[in-house]
């Protein structure tokens, strides 16, 4: 029997974004409860949460004070064991988000570490330094936070303290064995909850270069594109999660766990996925990738080649919460724009049919799709929220990753006519305001319409079930230029027309559905550009 995880759709929700049941303008663990036959319908089998345990919320949850309860705004244990439980009723599987690379400033850890000072136990399990210069007076190294600004904070009896994100995110020391058996036992208390897996943040960060060695002046780093470096992608990490699968392997029910590893290659990222580690990496290489035909198909066999050669499968997405939507972005790509850089405007139109175009090819690769929540009703990335209501930390420093993150955050829209859409009760408020825009593009407003982008990803995910195989090797056949067409298994055929004009095919079999118009007619389809067909042969 093959492993659920292999050949799964998993469905991101970002909790504060999701569904308002209590009409205080935040998401909430109630609220996505009440959402779940919605997901079961859209025919997913997975969903993924983004953090709701205790936090500030200095960066949007990814501050975890406490990772054994649930910050109150979102709910509570209670609410969370119960989404768990009405999540397997329905036949999902659910997904907790977790942040091991660092805690919040706030966690009990930190505070007393600050309190005991220099050469207290507790200040062991992060980074703290003596200071360079003459009276301490400047940073223990050159790193830069991926937030913007120097990697370190200095306290008040002047040591500092390492922060590859902002300064309320101090970085824990993986070198402490005290901080492995508190991660262990963090996973088992969400395991005997319930979970069926962990999606770790920043998994390629937990370990340092010993001594902490300068990068040579580096002015920044972005999450996106940090290369090889003394803080990312260390041999270490892969002790760590070794034990974790260990762990993970104790439970029934095939518990998997899911790594944010940004590598230098796509070999790199694999050895997060070898036998005896993890059982998913983020394909983030794809993400970015340009449309067009060359470069998605080196693209493809890179990832598929990279992955079988350790029995893994491979992952594939085109948006998440930290980058811009791909309705947008894919506008882009091909003009050296790098996913998560800031969003512009493009014509709507175009951005839509490129983007369902791209979210069925996606569909129709081996492996396992995720899927960000609001992308199945084509949300364009809002690109004209006012600074004040801005709250990704990265957004008013002048380096770092770019701030522009609070885009694909707007809460989605779920029904009505006016703002919040069915998100929260009506006439409430939401946390990040929602363009008027988006009425039309409520799940309301496009159930039962043969041409809504629901529509299109509800009939995909269905068929998707019915007619693949788990594993079945990708072929590619010949097509005119600027059109990319495979084979899965011996009946389905995909092609896409990633050109500029409309492109004439030999029809290969009966369609079973597209992202746009397609014209067949004597033996010959039309396809128009950014379109992709599914055929049975």
């Amino acid at each position: 029997m093959t492993s659920w995880w292999r050949d799964a759709v998993i469905y991101q929700i970002y909790p504060r974004s999701f569904a308002d049941l209590n009409g205080d303008g935040i998401g909430d663990l109630p609220g996505i409860r009440s959402r779940l036959p919605y997901l079961s319908d859209l025919g997913v089998d997975a969903v993924w949460l983004s953090p709701f345990y205790l936090s500030p919320q200095a960066d949007a949850g990814y501050d975890v004070a406490d990772y054994r309860t649930v910050d109150p705004i979102f709910g509570s244990v209670a609410d969370a064991h119960l989404l768990v439980s009405d999540a397997h009723d329905l036949g999902l599987r659910v997904i907790v988000d977790l942040v091991p690379n660092h805690s919040s400033d706030q966690h009990v850890w930190f505070q007393q570490a600050l309190a005991e000072g220099p050469g207290s136990p507790l200040r062991a399990r992060y980074h703290f330094r003596e200071g360079r210069g003459e009276h301490g007076e400047l940073p223990p190294n050159d790193w830069p936070s991926i937030f913007g600004g120097p990697a370190w904070t200095r306290v008040a009896d002047g040591q500092w303290y390492l922060h590859l994100f902002a300064a309320e995110q101090p970085d824990f020391n993986w070198d402490h064995p005290a901080v492995a058996d508190e991660f262990r036992t963090i996973l088992r208390f969400w395991l005997d909850l319930g979970v069926d897996g962990f999606r770790i943040d920043v998994a390629h960060g937990l370990v340092k270069e010993p001594g902490l060695p300068d990068v040579g002046g580096l002015a920044e780093w972005h999450l996106f594109d940090v290369g090889e470096s003394p803080c990312f992608d260390r041999d270490g990490v892969h002790d760590i999660y070794r034990s974790w699968r260990a762990i993970l392997d104790e439970y029934p029910g095939e518990r998997i766990a899911v790594a944010e590893a940004w590598a230098p290659t796509l070999n790199r990222v694999a050895n997060y996925v070898r036998p005896d580690e993890l059982h998913q990496a983020f394909n983030f290489s794809y993400l970015g990738s340009g449309w067009d035909v060359a470069a998605q198909r080196a693209m493809i066999d890179d990832s598929l080649a990279a992955t079988a050669a350790v029995g893994a499968p491979t992952t594939w997405t085109l948006s998440n919460h930290d980058v811009v939507r791909h309705t947008n972005r894919l506008m882009h790509v091909n003009n050296g724009e790098v996913a998560g850089k800031k969003p512009t405007e493009v014509d709507q139109v175009a951005g839509l049919r490129r983007a369902r175009a791209a979210s069925l090819l996606l569909l129709a690769l081996p492996g396992s799709a995720y899927l960000y929540q609001g992308e199945e009703l084509g949300l364009p990335e809002v690109i004209d929220l006012p600074p004040e209501v801005r709250q990704d930390p990265a957004f008013h420093r002048a380096t770092g990753q770019d701030g522009y993150r609070d885009g694909c955050r707007v809460p989605i829209p779920w029904s009505g006519t006016t703002a919040p859409y069915g998100f929260g009760p009506e006439g409430g408020p939401s946390w990040l305001p929602q363009p008027e825009s988006w009425a039309e593009l409520s799940v309301e407003a496009q159930t039962g319409v043969p041409t809504s982008t629901l529509t299109m990803y509800r009939e995909a995910l269905s068929l998707r079930r019915k007619v693949f195989a788990a594993g079945d090797d990708l072929a590619w056949r010949d097509a005119p230029a600027g059109v990319l067409a495979f084979d899965r298994g011996s009946s389905f055929r995909c092609t896409v027309n990633m050109g500029t004009e409309p492109a004439h095919i030999t029809t290969p079999g009966e369609v079973l559905t597209t992202s746009g118009p397609v014209k067949t007619e004597n033996g010959t389809t039309v396809l128009l550009p950014d379109t992709t067909a599914w055929w049975s042969i």
